[in-house]
């Protein structure tokens, strides 16, 4: 275990999954814990964690997903199961789940995210931070929907969060509702608590100006067919100088796309190429979108910046992370994933690579996004807090 400023730490690189989540569980001690989030990466034995988080108290709630990749003590991990807890007598929680994602129901999910706030009566002038986690299905299609209902339901409260993985193969994704992995689904908690907390996202990218227009697209499939009036594929490795058989996901994590709205963008970021020559992004995507290719700046003194930017009078934050996948590819690539991995470990972020985050109403791609927890009483500090 690894006692955090306000929060429990674990993690365990063992193969066997009945010993791995046996040392997680242990390290947590979790009977005093409001809750367990659970980061289980590639390879595990799904209903042997199921039997072991029977065995917790019903006072212990537990979420979590399936990865494609972990953070913890170290930094980038592999293969690992990751937890972090949240105590007692500094969280207040409230789960709950969606279910059936391709049916989507937005009036269901709003009525669950309201019923989630009002269950969580128990407040005071010093529990008045409340503050949502979302973990869904990363390959339901249903990210944008969802996370749009979830934000407008509940209000000014900070949502964020992430899409599970299924490693790189993109073929089957869990998250953990009621002790139960499922597909096609998405858990939501709600937490109060006197702790200051601060939603952040951030980006080490830089818009181009190198444009493209999206001129045919399949929105519920998420497709790209034609760019400038062309086939999609061709047409991206064109504007890349690259021939369409190099297209691969490293290189789209190095040459992602984005949509710019005045000073703002959000990353659009293609997951792959078709066997047509169309492409599939990892977020929403339509006929007559301006897209502009992005350049990376330097991924691992951006993210120390930003993490050091979250330290408040001295203060360093506990941190959640959702840090999307591409971005681990890249470091990969570029071979800095050790020096990333050291960051991480540095500022003592937990957390995992994703199919996608999300940040209040909106479902972006390749970024680093999440939730950083402070003392309580820690909130006159924040006041001057500017963020990355």
């Amino acid at each position: 275990m690894t006692q955090l400023g306000n929060m429990r730490r674990a993690q365990s690189s063992q193969t066997d999954t009945g010993a791995a989540i046996a040392e997680v569980l242990t390290g947590l001690a979790p009977a005093d814990l409001a809750l367990v989030v659970l980061f289980v990466g590639d390879g595990h034995d799904l209903p042997r964690i199921e039997e072991a988080l029977a065995e917790l108290p019903d006072s212990v709630q537990v979420m979590g997903c399936t990865t494609a990749g972990e953070i913890g003590k170290g930094g980038y991990l592999d293969h690992s199961i990751t937890a972090l807890g949240l105590p007692r007598n500094l969280f207040r929680v409230a789960v709950g789940y969606v279910a059936s994602l391709r049916n989507f129901d937005p009036e269901r999910a709003r009525a669950m995210a309201f019923d989630l706030r009002a269950g969580l009566t128990f407040s005071t002038a010093d529990w008045a931070t409340e503050v949502a986690f979302l973990l869904t299905d990363g390959l339901s299609l249903m990210e944008d929907q969802l996370v749009w209902t979830l934000s407008e339901a509940l209000g000014q409260s900070p949502l964020v969060g992430g899409s599970a993985g299924d490693g790189l193969r993109f073929g089957q994704t869990f998250v953990l509702v009621e002790r139960r992995f499922r597909t096609d689904a998405a858990v939501l908690a709600v937490l109060r608590t006197p702790c200051t907390v601060t939603a952040f996202r951030f980006d080490h990218l830089e818009p181009t100006a190198q444009r493209m227009v999206v001129t045919q697209a399949d929105p519920a499939q998420r497709l790209v067919i034609e760019i400038n009036g062309m086939p999609a594929g061709p047409e991206y490795a064109r504007i890349l100088g690259k021939d369409p058989s190099q297209l691969s996901p490293f290189i789209f994590a190095a040459n992602p796309v984005v949509s710019k709205v005045g000073d703002t963008h959000h990353v659009l970021a293609i997951q792959r190429v078709e066997p047509d020559g169309t492409l599939r992004f990892f977020s929403a995507i339509e006929r007559g979108l301006v897209l502009r290719l992005a350049q990376s700046t330097d991924l691992v003194a951006h993210l120390d910046r930003a993490l050091n930017g979250l330290r408040v009078g001295g203060t360093a934050p506990d941190i959640l992370a959702c840090d999307c996948i591409l971005r681990r590819l890249e470091a990969e690539n570029t071979q800095t994933a050790r020096a990333v991995s050291e960051v991480l470990d540095r500022h003592g972020v937990t957390g995992f690579n994703t199919y996608g985050e999300q940040f209040n109403m909106v479902h972006v791609n390749q970024t680093f996004t999440g939730l950083a927890f402070y003392p309580p009483n820690s909130g006159d500090d924040l006041a001057t807090y500017g963020g990355e």
